[in-house]
């Protein structure tokens, strides 16, 4: 079965996945997740954007990230980085959260007989976030493989697009402003444009403005 399972969060690079996966494949499902972050009105987000493509939605509790991970995204107390600090990461990653969702996905994704997963992450506008990274994903996607004797295939179709790229796959895909009205990427969970200073903001506000300058 030509099917895929897309991690989707309702931001602005699992959407363009999304659409991406719908021009690809003949069945598609969407998986979110609740892990305790700061912007999780992204849950209702995605769940409109899923009911508007007419796809299968599920939300998965992973608040067990939330109780695990020391991070700004969940924990409100934590002063939020707005810059990728030098020589560590910045305290908007969550340790162990991309491995975790996507072994999730994986046991989802083989209950319903799928062997596809798309996943947004890009190491090209890279945010200092290890598990974002094309040779992590290679490695995960083996290791979901031997774990279960499955032949997954883990897709990420914006791992070498930089975000004035993923503007125009957006724009190629016919979802321009549905990307830049209806998805929330802000992690202070304000739709569209967002807030403007966050880190998630700050990249995909500066990625409009150079798509913008030549289209």
């Amino acid at each position: 079965m030509n099917a895929a399972l897309v991690l989707f969060s309702g931001g602005q690079d699992s959407t363009t996945c999304l659409y991406w996966a719908l021009k690809r494949f003949s069945s598609v499902r969407t998986l979110c997740f609740r892990y305790g972050q700061r912007h999780s009105p992204e849950v209702e987000t995605a769940r409109k954007i899923a009911e508007k493509t007419r796809v299968p939605f599920q939300v998965l509790d992973a608040s067990i990230i939330g109780q695990l991970a020391d991070s700004s995204l969940t924990n409100n107390a934590i002063p939020m980085d707005e810059e990728v600090p030098d020589k560590s990461c910045p305290n908007t990653f969550v340790p162990g959260r991309n491995m975790l969702l996507l072994t999730f996905a994986a046991v989802i994704a083989r209950a319903h007989g799928i062997k596809h997963l798309v996943t947004g992450v890009s190491q090209t506008d890279f945010s200092g976030y290890p598990d974002c990274r094309d040779t992590f994903i290679r490695s995960v996607n083996v290791s979901l493989n031997l774990s279960m004797e499955e032949q997954f295939v883990i897709h990420t179709p914006l791992m070498w697009l930089n975000k004035a790229q993923t503007w125009q796959l957006a724009d190629e895909l016919g979802i321009f402003d549905i990307i830049r009205n209806e998805t929330l990427t802000c992690y202070n969970g304000i739709p569209g444009d967002g807030c403007g200073h966050c880190p998630a903001c700050k990249l995909r506000n500066e990625g409009l403005k150079k798509y913008l300058k030549t289209h």
